[in-house]
């Protein structure tokens, strides 16, 4: 079992004063580093298994409509089974509606480095609590061998065009084996 990841900002230690109790730990932090570890491997299992179905029964093409249709479904499942905000984002997004906030924008920054650094054996994740009081979960998503037809750095013709089509504004393409390609982002309201 793994340990539990907590860092916190440096804006979110007033906060963290208040909550820490006489042991001089948050005592909340390692339960929701738990549920996000959760909620952020539910929704990675339904997604990938959905793309891998779209994949084998129609390609690429049919792959996109999962993620366009499907991700942000299984996202509001998880954020309404959890009470926690449930995304995916990245600092090169292909959907506008997940571009990431400023603290996911430095958390996402520091996965990139520790995934080309190899310093971790798993994908990075990390637990913060925010300067307004929420608390938030991040778990990278490292580019796979098939994440590569729809995010790497040579499409096929009509998936580049259909990508156009569905996402005029893309970043998120060129990307190769074992980079990060975003993270998942879980976050609770204020206690």
């Amino acid at each position: 079992m793994r340990k539990p990841i907590v860092k916190l900002s440096c804006m979110a230690a007033v906060v963290v004063a208040t909550l820490l109790g006489s042991s001089g730990t948050w005592a909340g932090a390692p339960d929701r580093a738990e549920q996000g570890r959760a909620i952020a491997a539910q929704f990675g299992a339904e997604l990938r298994a959905a793309l891998q179905a779209a994949m084998t029964e129609g390609g690429p093409l049919a792959a996109m409509r999962v993620c366009n249709e499907d991700a942000p479904r299984i996202a509001r499942a998880a954020a309404e089974q959890s009470g926690a905000e449930v995304g995916r984002t990245s600092t090169r997004v292909r959907n506008p509606a997940n571009r990431p906030d400023e603290h996911e924008k430095g958390v996402l920054l520091v996965f990139a480095e520790e995934i080309a650094a190899g310093t971790n054996e798993q994908a990075p994740e990390r637990l913060d609590v925010l300067a307004d009081g929420r608390v938030r979960y991040m778990s990278a998503i490292v580019t796979q061998p098939p994440c590569l037809a729809c995010h790497g750095e040579q499409l096929a013709p009509p998936v580049a065009e259909a990508i156009d089509a569905l996402y005029p504004e893309d970043q998120a393409t060129g990307y190769r084996v074992g980079a990060l390609r975003g993270a998942f982002t879980i976050t609770w309201p204020k206690d």
